[in-house]
């Protein structure tokens, strides 16, 4: 299966679900027990912690579908990295999904935080980098289009965070580069349930 139709469907079972007619499959007792002995997840997904962008329920897929990487902001460290290094060496996944989603908690502080005046160097280590991360995407969505919103700041941030797994990662780099593996970025909107695909 080419990394194109593992897309298309994803989007298609994400169309399936924001219409209300998810089937829930791959959660019952013979797939449990079929995946005992390992895992041949279809797709890695990057995406938000937010309890409301869940991957697995976005796409309607079930146990062992999808190898889940989540952190606030979907933002990228080394844990991050060699989770999705490991989704393509050993796992051998061939398509990567970066999903930020609509009304995203760490863009909104960002928004604010930088509003306000404040860079984020006083918080603590972890909301500092969160801070970094985060607020260079919103920086740029500014620098691009002084009347940015939130949604513009989303969908650049996803955009940042592909640009940074690839520079980061020369296994993921020279994998997409052969054509091996694809990256694609998406942005899940909360109110329709719709999985918007992102230029790249």
């Amino acid at each position: 299966m080419t990394t194109q139709t593992t897309w298309n469907r994803l989007i298609n079972d994400n169309r399936r679900f924001a219409a209300g007619n998810a089937e829930h499959p791959h959660q019952d007792r013979v797939t449990r027990e079929s995946l005992v002995a390992g895992q041949h997840p279809k797709a890695a997904v990057l995406s938000c912690s937010d309890s409301r962008a869940t991957p697995e329920i976005v796409f309607d897929q079930g146990l062992g579908d999808l190898f889940d990487i989540r952190t606030a902001g979907e933002v990228v460290d080394d844990a991050v990295l060699e989770s999705l290094e490991y989704a393509v060496e050993h796992l051998h996944v061939r398509l990567i999904v970066v999903m930020g989603h609509e009304h995203c908690g760490a863009v909104a502080a960002a928004m604010e935080t930088l509003a306000d005046g404040n860079d984020g160097a006083d918080d603590d280590s972890s909301r500092s980098m969160l801070m970094r991360k985060v607020g260079a995407s919103v920086r740029l969505a500014f620098a691009d289009d002084s009347d940015a919103t939130a949604d513009d700041v989303e969908r650049v941030h996803v955009a940042r965070t592909i640009e940074e797994i690839t520079n980061g990662s020369t296994t993921i780099r020279d994998a997409v580069r052969s054509g091996e593996v694809a990256i694609v970025g998406a942005r899940y909107r909360l109110g329709d349930g719709t999985v918007e695909v992102l230029p790249l």
